[in-house]
């Protein structure tokens, strides 16, 4: 497989009313860039029309790629499958909402560029630039979660599960290779082995972000398994499953 510059990597279930309004402002966009990309959207089940929405745009370019999986196995998953068939030296995975913004990818390259292994956008930094916040309910949970990572041993990251984060080839495999949960809990499993079991050098940068209506996160169960979930990290590590 040839490597390119970037790949970007949109998981995707039941968005075919999101997904059109984002895969053209991010086709826009990388037009105007001069290094090679690809974008892999993966379908995770959905269904509705979102496979047809991304054969459309795969009519205009061959820079458009399809995964469709036959049912939804969870955002982890999805992002897993997308990043160990992506070819990019550079992978960023983003949401399909577009609640940050697509140039704000370029602060993610910047640091990967200059040695970072791994580079997390973050809503909860001096400067990053909430444009439409979340309810009250949703980020007091997203806090409380990023605070609970701290059991497992995860340290200095203050936004562990937003979705816009980006990797060095080699990282990105060396982790998605290993991880084992599906659910939304993954990004503390990639961040518990970037950070405490491969030491890689880690980045955390503001970006701005709008909130979007159509969060697939279940506030009265998934802050439950995600919390569960943490501790499934630390017995996965204890029975060796990572190493």
């Amino acid at each position: 497989m040839k490597t390119i510059h970037l790949s970007l990597v949109i998981p995707a279930y039941n968005e075919e009313k999101r997904l059109p309004n984002t895969l053209q402002i991010i086709d826009n966009y990388f037009k105007k860039q001069f290094y090679t990309y690809e974008i892999i959207i993966v379908d995770g089940g959905s269904t509705d029309k979102t496979s047809e929405v991304v054969k459309n745009f795969q009519k205009q370019s061959p820079r458009f790629k399809l995964i469709r999986l036959c049912k939804n196995r969870g955002k982890g998953y999805h992002i897993r499958t997308g990043i160990l068939n992506s070819s990019g030296k550079y992978i960023v995975f983003t949401d399909a909402d577009c609640s940050t913004p697509i140039e704000e990818i370029e602060k993610l390259l910047f640091y990967l560029e200059n040695g970072y292994d791994l580079v997390i956008g973050s809503r909860h930094l001096f400067k990053s630039a909430i444009v439409l916040p979340q309810n009250w309910i949703r980020r007091r949970m997203g806090k409380i979660y990023s605070s609970f990572t701290q059991i497992i041993g995860l340290k200095n990251i203050k936004d562990v599960p937003c979705g816009f984060k980006g990797f060095r080839r080699e990282a990105a495999m060396k982790i998605f290779h290993r991880t084992k949960l599906a659910g939304f809990s993954f990004d503390a499993e990639v961040l518990y082995l970037a950070q405490r079991k491969f030491n890689y050098k880690i980045k955390e940068v503001p970006i701005k972000w709008k909130d979007s209506l159509g969060s697939k996160v279940k506030l009265w169960k998934d802050p439950i398994l995600m919390t569960f979930d943490l501790m499934r990290i630390k017995f996965y590590d204890w029975m060796g499953y990572y190493d």
